[in-house]
Parts: structure tokens; sequence; C-alpha cells
């Protein structure tokens, strides 16, 4: 099976995320993104394996806001704000993501991160997030592994901050 960037695929699509989500992108038995309602991304504007601040590849991906997302509902009560750590779970995804789309094997899971700072929030009035994950190493041995900094933006402001985003592809995960 050839992997996406050799397909010479560079954006995707909500209902390429949607397929991915269900396995269908990169095969069974490797990486895919949550469905809804954990699928923190409506598309994917970018990717390469050559761009970013270190030229190991960079994600750019964007969400849409509008008042019916359903953690507005329950987060909080009479004072909505998008939990950050969803914000934060998007960067995982979009490192996976990163991983699966190189043809790596696997199933993805988040590893850890070096630093997390949080500038602003995401209310309902927002209209759009925008995720940059900037890739800063990639190991392709037996274990495969992306290591990333990355931004949130809301309507083009920067309000979350993560370095050293951590993501492996794992064939086995039952000792995990």
């Amino acid at each position: 099976m050839s992997s996406q960037k050799e397909l010479g695929k560079h954006s995707f699509t909500r209902e390429e995320l949607l397929a991915c989500s269900q396995g269908e992108l990169f095969g069974p038995g490797n990486s895919q993104l949550p469905a809804p309602n954990m699928l923190m991304m409506d598309r994917i504007m970018r990717i390469n394996d050559d761009g970013g601040e270190h030229g190991k590849g960079e994600i750019i991906a964007e969400l849409d806001i509008n008042p019916d997302l359903w953690f507005f509902g329950c987060h909080f009560p009479g004072d909505p704000v998008m939990p950050g750590c969803l914000g934060l779970d998007a960067m995982w995804q979009l490192v996976g993501f990163f991983l699966g789309w190189k043809g790596g094997p696997g199933k993805g899971r988040a590893l850890g991160v070096g630093e997390v700072k949080f500038t602003g929030q995401i209310l309902p009035t927002a209209k759009k997030v925008t995720y940059k994950i900037t890739l800063k190493r990639v190991i392709w041995r037996k274990l495969v592994m992306g290591i990333a900094d990355g931004t949130v933006e809301v309507d083009g402001r920067v309000i979350y901050e993560a370095k050293d985003l951590k993501v492996g592809l794992f064939t086995d995960t039952s000792n995990f």
C-alpha cells in the first residue's frame, strides 16, 4: 500500500478525515484519527515533510467554530468555552496523522508533551481555530515517533503553545 505522501496528497477534506477515523485512509491496523465528537479538525490545509522551522515537516489544519459544538453545552453551563485539553489533543492527533501520512505502520498513541502554555480561550463567538504543527524530529526505526511543537490560533491569534509533543506508532498496543 502506498503512503498518502507517495500518492502526492498534501491536503485533506473533512470527508477524508472521517474516512481516516474509520481506518480507511492508511489501511487496517494503522494510524487513525478519532471519530466525531473527538475529531478536532475539519480539514488539513497543508501537510509536508520538508517544511516548518526545522525542515522536518509541518501540518496546518482548521476547525470551524459554531455555538452548537458539543463541548460548549457542558463546559461550562452559562460560561461556555472549549476545553484546552481538546486543543492539546488536536495537536497530538495531527502528529499521529503525519506519521500515518508518511506511511508509518501501527496505531498512534500520544506519549507526552514537554510544555503547554494557554494564553487565551475559544468561545462560541469565534469563527475558526487554526492548528500549526512543526515537526522537530521523526524517528523511523522499530519505534516510529514524531516530536513536534505546535500552536493553536483562534481567529488569527495564538492562544495555546505546546513544545515537544510526542506521538508514537505501535503495531501491538496490548502491553501499552
